[in-house]
């Protein structure tokens, strides 16, 4: 879905310019007055404001730039920002720098990516920040050792095979004659009893591949 913008700009040719500008980004630009927004219409997930003064009529939790006017000093500023808003840009601005002051604004406000959590048996991984325990206890592991037990994590009880395996972990077309599998299998074997997990781990199938946990 594409990230909406609203743009409150009374100067026509200003509005003209960042609409189609940021259109071309991936926005999806919504045009307005600075009048507030709409409380029947969906809210936009950012707002840009001609017009420091009407901060206060904008709802609550959609971040505002206000794009300053020219003969702005320090002391707008700070009013604007202790009305609320998220950001200031004076004018003239630099279009490359709006768009980035935008994209900062959007990751600040954006509510935060719940983390994606694969686990099974003792095993638990965080995707999103790649942290690894098992029982409990923190697992360091090397980059292929850490996405071959998120394939086999995923998949606890059924055997991959090695040629999935080699595929989905190395990218290998054609699994030939090769001892990398075994080798990482075994290392993170290792890995994960040094940490003092109890349950046997990796199991190794023989002639087929390998699973996460004992049948």
């Amino acid at each position: 879905m594409s990230t909406s913008l609203l743009i409150a700009e009374p100067e026509e040719a200003t509005r003209g310019f960042l609409e189609r500008h940021l259109a071309a980004e991936g926005f999806l630009v919504v045009s307005g007055d600075d009048s507030g927004s709409d409380g029947d219409a969906t809210a936009p997930d950012l707002v840009l404001l001609g017009d420091a003064d009407a901060l206060e009529r904008w709802t609550p939790g959609v971040p505002v730039i206000v794009l300053g006017a020219p003969e702005a000093d320090a002391i707008d500023r700070v009013r604007a920002f202790r009305r609320g808003c998220d950001d200031y840009v004076d004018r003239p601005f630099h279009y490359e720098e709006l768009v980035e002051r935008i994209r900062a604004v959007l990751r600040r406000t954006s509510p935060p990516t719940p983390a994606e959590v694969v686990a099974a048996g003792p095993v638990r991984i965080d995707t999103r920040t790649r942290c690894i325990t098992v029982e409990g206890r923190a697992v360091a592991l090397a980059q292929k050792e850490y996405e071959l037990l998120l394939a086999l994590t995923r998949e606890p009880e059924r055997v991959l095979t090695k040629d999935e395996l080699l595929k989905t972990v190395w990218g290998y077309r054609s699994a030939g004659r090769t001892r990398t599998l075994d080798s990482h299998a075994s290392r993170l074997r290792r890995k994960l009893r040094e940490a003092g997990c109890s349950a046997r781990l990796v199991v190794n199938v023989w002639g087929v591949g390998y699973r996460l946990l004992e049948a």
